[in-house]
């Protein structure tokens, strides 16, 4: 074989320097094992080889050729031709001192035989910072520190990448993914810093990172929420990749705790943005001991509901039906049992929920006011563990399984209700007769195929019965299906790819004494696909880009006799369909150390589709029969109509210091799905309606400045937020409208405008003996229907209260520990009364009296005020028990207060009076048994 004779001689300064580099290399080296393993003895008879025929000694670690493969023939070859051929794709270079014939193999390394002019400044002595720092783009040499005592652990140092003097950097890109080496669990919101520097970057909600670090030497160190501080010496030759596993820490983790709060309250662009999880609401007292994640949500500022028990969420001034709630990405159209007394959804088996009320991320759309993301926790890959509870009125259960040992797990939860012992025991005899039960179960599978990609499905159903009457069963469910694959695609990008289907129905039997008995139900299924994808494209760029897709199927009602006996006619609404989609696109963009930047662009697009008969009326007319101009028949599959539009999602924070900041924002938002209810609240039995020829989409346009402060090392959380909001085509009804089984339910409906503002105050102490929070809030939510005519026109026109306008909400939660085992907790909440419309005054016509009503929403209820109490006794903390116990002890309306529902009005005597119910008038007393094993 042909040898390279190089006629290349050193000088005496580079011969000094150069056998200094191979020694520092050699000692930097991580093994110093020369056995020669088995199956690296094919590689290293190659180089035996190469040395007798070249008369060069190679110089090199046995372990350093481990899995490398013998290249082809190399015949013919110079010498460094066969090396480059037998070294490529490894993390190997070489190099070759001729006057001693000798070629040193490098791991990672490279080096250098002359070194850039001014390289080592105005002295010639060489010392370990000029080194380590470098000059022009060169990646220096880098020497080893021995490690001091720390309370991080650290790990063995580790070499990233191959140096190539073609591809010469000041800095390289180090990405990878953190999870927990207990069961793969990725780790998000972890801090990761660059010691001796500024550079800091969070995980994302996968567990995954990127940031640019110096060429050469560097030390990582993370922290974040039960997590063990660690730190690893990294030596940076190229862009390369570094997957961390870290253990849980059980010390200190309150402090910890508020320390990933501050980065989600000061230092990220979104704004509006609530965490909850399960946790939060075990020492919370609620209804008959329940744990209700829902309701815990209504404490928090923005967020309200119509009424005590009311089912569904008012946020900044919009209606139930603008909430985009989804479970695993799925939607659920009602997550409350009876009535919205209850959640429905297992507490055991939920990890936590994220509520958008402002700019929500630029993949959600389709509602105007919040999206509510709502997470089950993946299963225990290790062990069998469960979590219980027994109350008064339900027992929950839920069970982690693992199926493959640190890979696969399930999760079953399932929640069941006794309630008809308290509807017998009440002591009005037409309730006594009644029932209530309800059900839920979930299931949620977990896999981890590798490091780069993982599947989640879900599974989930929930069912109620009641019949509050003797002759009227009614029933509702919800059914979901959820999976999501997440995976890596390169070091940058990641991808996940969704798909749903929800359905939502409810039914009613009636049974009376005549020949009237029917059957109704109704229905409503929506499928979904989505696939997004994240990029890191450096320090200062992170863009979320993808589209989705959903098809609706609805059906509007059908009515069926009930019996052989029965007269009822068979009644069936046209189905409706309808497709929806979006592309998005968002960059969090950080302009510097105190600016960032979170922007995006959505463009949704809806399309009504046949078969369906649409009637089309008299432009400028209000909808009746009389202005009917034509009526319209569409097939299968036809298009009917089309709607959509750019939707903006802005953000903006300024850090004033790590503990101030101040957030803005502005987004737009279109809704083609709406809900046809002319009650206060949600109701089991209301129907949703999709945009056609006749209902438009709404819109609305929100603006927000924030204010957010944390002191006493974040003991203390502090934010102000003001928010305006602006709506278009929103819903309403006119006066005794009928919107079950209306083929035409397009003749009851308004179409105005709305708007909303308010302020929201947020004062939470994160740790310590005392815990909880206080929240204000002070909001408006006013709408306006005025059209052409009288009949299209509510409060001549002029803004009016909505049904949930309360203008002051006061919510006051408090935890108290005596001992690790014994607390006292307390939950206040103040609401101005709602809104409502009363008659005032009669009148006589045709010898009949009839009632003349105010204005819509001009009175209001008398104020709304609650008071609940309670204790918390954990049982003692041996950690070889069985199962661990927790036991709640409270009373819900501590002070017997009365508070109005709502206010109806009889006729007695023929006078009009006035009167109010409620649903819990008295203190409702409740135990609980809480275990986890």
């Amino acid at each position: 074989m042909n040898l390279d004779n190089r006629p290349t001689i050193l000088g005496p300064r580079k011969l000094f320097l150069v056998p200094f580099l191979i020694l520092t290399q050699w000692l930097f080296s991580q093994e110093n094992d020369l056995t020669v393993q088995e199956d690296t003895a094919p590689i290293i008879e190659l180089l035996k080889t190469l040395e007798q025929q070249s008369g060069y000694t190679f110089f090199y670690l046995d372990d350093w050729l481990k899995g490398i493969a013998v290249p082809g023939n190399l015949e013919g070859l110079e010498l460094t031709d066969a090396l480059d051929v037998i070294l490529e794709g490894t993390t190997l270079n070489y190099y070759m001192l001729d006057t001693e014939k000798r070629v040193f193999l490098l791991q990672n390394g490279i080096i250098y035989d002359e070194l850039p002019n001014g390289f080592f400044g105005q002295t010639d002595t060489i010392s370990n910072q000029e080194i380590t720092a470098g000059r022009q783009g060169i990646p220096p040499p880098s020497f080893y520190v021995e490690p001091t005592v720390r309370e991080n652990y650290r790990l063995p140092l580790v070499r990233i990448g191959k140096a190539d003097e073609q591809n010469l950097q000041s800095t390289y890109q180090l990405s990878g993914r953190v999870t927990y080496s207990s069961n793969g669990e990725p780790i998000p919101d972890l801090v990761i810093r660059v010691k001796g520097t500024n550079r800091v970057v969070v995980t994302d909600e996968n567990g995954n990172y990127a940031l640019q670090l110096p060429a050469g030497y560097n030390v990582l160190s993370t922290s974040a929420m039960g997590v063990r501080g660690m730190e690893r010496e990294v030596v940076m030759y190229n862009d390369g990749t570094l997957d961390i596993q870290l253990a849980e820490s059980l010390e200190q983790l309150d402090e910890v705790v508020v320390e990933a709060d501050a980065v989600s309250n000061v230092e990220e662009a979104i704004t509006g943005n609530e965490e909850i999880t399960s946790e939060e609401s075990k020492d919370i007292p609620l209804v008959l001991g329940e744990r209700n994640i829902l309701e815990v949500a209504k404490a928090l500022p923005g967020i309200s509901s119509a009424g005590e028990g009311a089912s569904g969420l008012n946020v900044r001034g919009g209606k139930t039906d603008q909430n985009l709630v989804l479970l695993d990405d799925a939607v659920i159209y009602n997550p409350t049992h009876f009535f919205g007394i209850f959640q429905a959804l297992n507490p055991f088996t939920t990890e936590k929920v994220n509520i958008y009320k402002g700019a929500p991320p630029v993949e959600f759309g389709g509602r105007l006011s919040s999206v509510l993301d709502i997470e089950t926790k993946n299963g225990n890959v290790e062990k069998i563990a469960g979590e219980g509870s027994i109350g008064p009125v339900t027992g929950n259960l839920a069970l982690e399984i693992p199926i493959k040992k640190d890979t696969s797990s399930l999760v079953i939860g399932g929640r069941g209700a006794y309630a008809d012992w308290i509807l017998r025991s009440l002591d009005e005899e037409s309730l006594r007769n009644s029932t209530a039960s309800f059900f839920d179960g979930i299931v949620k599978y977990h896999h981890k195929f590798n490091e780069n990609s993982a599947l989640n499905a879900t599974a989930y159903y929930s069912k109620d019965n009641f019949s509050i009457t003797s002759d009227s069963l009614y029933n509702y469910s919800n059914r979901l299906f959820s999976t999501r694959w997440a995976h890596r695609l390169t070091e940058r990008t990641n991808g996940t790819l969704y798909a749903s289907n929800s359905d939502y129905n409810f039914g009613i039997d009636f049974e009376g004494e005549g020949n009237g008995n029917f059957k109704l139900d109704y229905a409503i299924n929506e499928t979904e696909l989505k696939y997004k994808l994240n990029t890191r494209l450096n320090d200062r760029h992170t863009l979320d880009y993808g589209i989705a897709s959903k098809y609706y199927s609805v059906n509007p009602g059908r009515k069926s006799p009930n019996g052989s006996n029965s007269d009822v006619p068979y009644t069936e609404i046209d189905r409706e369909q309808a497709v929806e989609g979006a592309l998005f696109l968002g960059d969090e963009f950080k302009i510097s150390d105190k600016l960032l930047l979170n922007v995006g662009a959505r463009f949704a697009f809806f399309a009504a589709m046949g078969s369906a008969t649409q009637l089309e009326y008299q432009e400028g007319a209000p909808k009746n029969e009389s202005t009917v101009r034509d009526t319209l028949n569409y097939g299968s599959g036809e298009i009917i109509k089309t709607y959509g539009g750019p939707e903006g999602r802005v953000s903006l924070r300024y850090l004033f210091r790590p503990d101030f900041s101040v957030k803005a924002s502005f987004n737009n938002a279109y809704q083609f799905i709406h809900t046809l209810s002319n009650n206060t609240t949600i109701s089991p039995i209301d129907t949703w309606k999709l945009s056609d020829l006749n209902i438009r989409p709404q819109k609305g346009y929100q603006a927000s400045l924030g204010f957010y402060k944390n002191v006493s090392e974040n003991k203390y959380e502090f934010s102000l937020e003001g928010y305006y909001k602006l709506m278009d085509d929103v819903l309403d009804f006119k006066t005794g409208a009928n919107l079950l089984l209306n083929e035409n339910v397009e003749t009851e409906v308004l179409q105005g405008q709305g708007k909303a503002y308010g302020v929201e105050f947020l004062a939470k102490k994160q740790y310590g003996d005392l815990t909880g929070w206080l929240s204000y809030t002070y909001s408006r939510s006013l709408y306006k229907f005025d059209g052409d005519s009288s009949e299209e026109r509510i409060n001549n026109g002029n803004y009016f209260p909505s049904n949930f306008d309360k203008p002051h909400d006061v919510s006051l939660i408090a935890n108290y520990k005596f001992t690790r085992r014994y607390s006292v907790s307390m939950n206040f909440v103040y609401q101005t009364g709602r809104p409502i419309t009363y008659p005032v005054g009669t009148f006589r016509f045709n010898n009949a009296d009839y009632v003349v009503f105010s204005d819509r929403n001009k009175f209001r209820i008398p104020d709304f005020y609650r008071l609940d109490l309670g204790i918390n006794i954990e049982g003692n903390h041996k950690k070889n028990k069985l199962a661990h116990s927790f036991i709640t002890i409270q009373v819900y309306n501590v002070l017997g207060r009365n508070n109005p529902y709502s206010v109806f009005f009889v006729t007695e005597d023929g006078e009009v009076k006035a009167l109010q119910s409620s649903i819990f008038g008295m203190p409702i007393p409740s135990i609980t048994y809480n275990f986890k094993f």
